[in-house]
């Protein structure tokens, strides 16, 4: 039975279009820089202003990542963190938070791990959406179907070099929100924002009225007003992971005020 109701993506995102206001979106490693800071870090970045959190489920080959996520899931995966326990960290932060959560992985780990065990999982502990950044829209039907099962998003990527025709195909596959890569390439902050990043979105905008968040080469708070500016959400990922890399004893703290600077930014 496919359920129906309202998770807490299209809530929010509901709430920030009425209020006229972009979804901040940190991304975070599950069991980076360690099991229980990462837990810490996922209650700290929500009170911190975060509306969305992006929470990576460490994979050996995470081919759209850059190498400071890279980095991270090593790390993670060095010191025995699989989909369980990313799965057993969300249930945990669940019960001192309700932000809308979307955990990222590669369809290679979820294909083994079973669809419907996958998704049946995650919605149990509290997961809201999943991210899959090499799961085609041609390939994605028994995905979907799964997810949409236990309520789960189905987050599909579209990038500035997709054809219109594959925008429509991204855009009926996605629910929740679409990811739009800002580059291509691979993750990492970048100094400056794409030139063509007002056009592609506005080319998206033609096809769907789903939230558009925007990844890839964000860190900066300016960088975040502007893409604000245009879009539903800012996805920030390689810069807090660095920042979160450069001293595991403040990590949290650091995290905290490095989200509530976007944020205050983003609202400006």
């Amino acid at each position: 039975m496919v359920v129906t109701k309202l998770n807490r993506i299209d809530e929010i995102f509901k709430q920030l279009r009425a209020t006229k206001r972009s979804a901040l979106m940190p991304y975070l490693m599950a069991g980076y820089p360690d099991i229980e800071a990462s837990l810490s870090l996922l209650i700290s970045v929500a009170e911190a202003g975060a509306d969305l959190i992006e929470f990576g489920i460490p994979y050996s080959d995470p081919l759209a990542d850059g190498p400071t996520i890279q980095a991270a899931s090593e790390v993670a995966l060095t010191t025995g963190v699989n989909t369980d326990i990313a799965f057993d960290l969300v249930k945990k932060a669940r019960e001192k938070i309700e932000t809308p959560i979307a955990v990222m992985t590669y369809y290679n780990a979820i294909y083994r791990y079973g669809l419907e065990r996958f998704a049946g999982n995650a919605a149990e502990s509290g997961v809201d959406g999943v991210i899959c950044p090499d799961l085609p829209p041609e390939e994605a039907s028994p995905w979907s179907e799964a997810a949409a099962q236990y309520g789960l998003a189905n987050i599909m990527f579209a990038a500035p070099t997709s054809t219109n025709e594959r925008l429509k195909k991204i855009a009926h596959m996605s629910r929740g929100f679409i990811y739009c890569v800002s580059l291509t390439g691979v993750t990492g902050a970048r100094t400056n924002l794409p030139s063509n990043l007002t056009d592609f979105i506005g080319r998206v905008r033609k096809v769907t009225d789903k939230p558009l968040a925007v990844g890839f080469g964000i860190s900066q708070p300016e960088q975040a007003k502007q893409v604000a500016d245009i879009a539903d959400g800012v996805i920030i990922g390689s810069a807090l992971v660095s920042l979160i890399g450069a001293d595991r004893e403040t990590c949290t703290d650091a995290a905290a005020a490095y989200i509530s600077k976007i944020r205050e930014a983003m609202d400006s």
